[in-house]
Formats: structure tokens, C-alpha cells, sequence
């Protein structure tokens, strides 16, 4: 009677152990989601401040059409890429970044607009968003590093295998156009 006591017990603690690993793995990888979710927030607070900030500037900077267009169209494009998978949002944010990084370049030729109360709060804004995008981005980070991590070390990864939990990719924007700084020709 004790071998199959033991083999109970056993069996037990396996299952435990197994329904506690399950448990942790949806845990972070619904940590995962929510991060992803607080990106896309804060994406969509920076999307509704951009007309704002564009319309302000075009009151001083009337003749640079093209580089509204261009901020436009960015928006445009990285609101159509939300959802539409990591690679796609990050090529976008990436595109959406420069032409703000040149609407940005244009004001600091025009001291009258860098002046104006309202672009100045829409520039606060606008700075604030992208500091709370940037958390976002970096804790989004860390969930799929420790879930990634989870999913593949041992012996977490016999339930994930399993129960067929993927990795996750990381969300990174750094790329050598973003780096470079923004030439504006008239």
C-alpha cells in the first residue's frame, strides 16, 4: 500500500506543480497583453494631439504644405497599423516619429510660434505622451523578456510546449533614420 500512497502523492504534486506553472504562464502572458494595450493608449493620445499640433503650426508656417502632408499621412498610416502586428506598428511609429521630428525642426524657425501659448501646450503634451509611450514600450519590454523567459527555460517549457504558448517579440524603435537629426529645406 505505501508504493501507491507515494505514487499518489506524486502524481499530486505534479499536477500542482503543472496547474501552477499553466497558471503563472497565462498570468504573464496577460501581463503581456495589457502592457501592449497601455502602448496602444498612449499611441492613440499622441494620434489625437498631432492635428492639433500641425494646425497650430500651419497658422505660421503656411507654405509648407508638403510637410503637412507628410505628418498627415504618417498619422494616418500608423493608426491603420495598429493591430496589424509588432513589425508593422514599430515601421510605422518609426515613419510617424520623423515627420513629427520635422514639424518640431520647422517651429524653431518661426520664434513667433515657438511663443504661442497654444503650441507650447501642445508641445508639453506632445513631450509628456511620448514619455509615457516610452514607459510603455520599456515595461512591454520587460513583460515579454520574463514571459519569453518563462516559456523557455525549464521546466516551464514542457507546459508551454503543451499547452502551445509562443514567444512574444519586443517592441523597438531605435533605428539609424530615427537617429539622425531632421534637415529642413525651404
Amino acid at each position: 500500500m505505501t508504493p501507491l500512497i507515494i505514487t499518489v502523492v506524486v502524481l499530486v504534486l505534479i499536477a500542482l506543480w503543472a496547474a501552477g506553472t499553466y497558471n503563472a504562464l497565462i498570468a504573464t502572458r496577460n501581463q503581456v497583453d495589457e502592457a501592449g494595450s497601455d502602448i496602444h493608449v498612449q499611441m492613440r493620445r499622441r494620434y489625437d494631439l498631432i492635428p492639433n499640433l500641425v494646425e497650430t503650426v500651419k497658422g505660421y508656417a503656411k507654405h509648407e504644405d508638403d510637410l503637412f502632408t507628410k505628418v498627415t499621412e504618417a498619422r494616418a498610416g500608423a493608426i491603420s497599423a495598429n493591430g496589424g502586428g509588432i513589425n508593422a506598428e514599430q515601421q510605422a511609429e518609426k515613419t510617424l516619429s520623423g515627420a513629427l521630428r520635422t514639424v518640431f525642426a520647422v517651429a524653431e524657425n518661426y520664434p513667433e510660434l515657438k511663443a504661442n501659448e497654444n503650441f507650447m501646450q501642445l508641445s508639453k503634451e506632445l513631450s509628456e505622451t511620448e514619455d509615457k509611450l516610452e514607459a510603455a514600450r520599456r515595461f512591454y519590454n520587460a513583460t515579454v523578456r520574463e514571459y519569453n523567459t518563462r516559456i523557455q527555460v525549464i521546466p516551464g517549457n514542457i507546459i508551454a510546449g503543451l499547452a502551445r504558448f509562443t514567444a512574444r517579440e519586443l517592441y523597438v524603435l531605435e533605428s539609424p533614420e530615427v537617429a539622425e537629426p531632421v534637415t529642413v529645406k525651404f
